[in-house]
């Protein structure tokens, strides 16, 4: 593991400071869980964008997924 030093604005540091003493868990930790947290939505969004990107680059053709329609139906329930 390696230690690095970040500059955090006074106002954020002390809602992450509460946060670790009603989770009862230490500074670094809540810090290392937020960042997996952020690096996990990052790559949400990477993947978001991407399959946006390949729709508008080839967009559904009329009739393309008709055969499938069938496939919706639950029937009655």
């Amino acid at each position: 593991m390696k230690t690095v030093q970040v500059s955090i604005d006074s106002d954020l540091l002390e809602d992450v400071d509460a946060a670790v003493r009603e989770l009862g868990a230490s500074r670094s930790a809540f810090i290392r869980a937020a960042l997996k947290a952020a690096l996990r939505q990052h790559e949400i969004e990477r993947q978001e964008a991407r399959h946006a990107a390949g729709y508008a680059a080839h967009p559904v053709q009329p009739g393309e997924f008709d055969g499938w329609e069938t496939e919706q139906v639950w029937g009655d329930q």
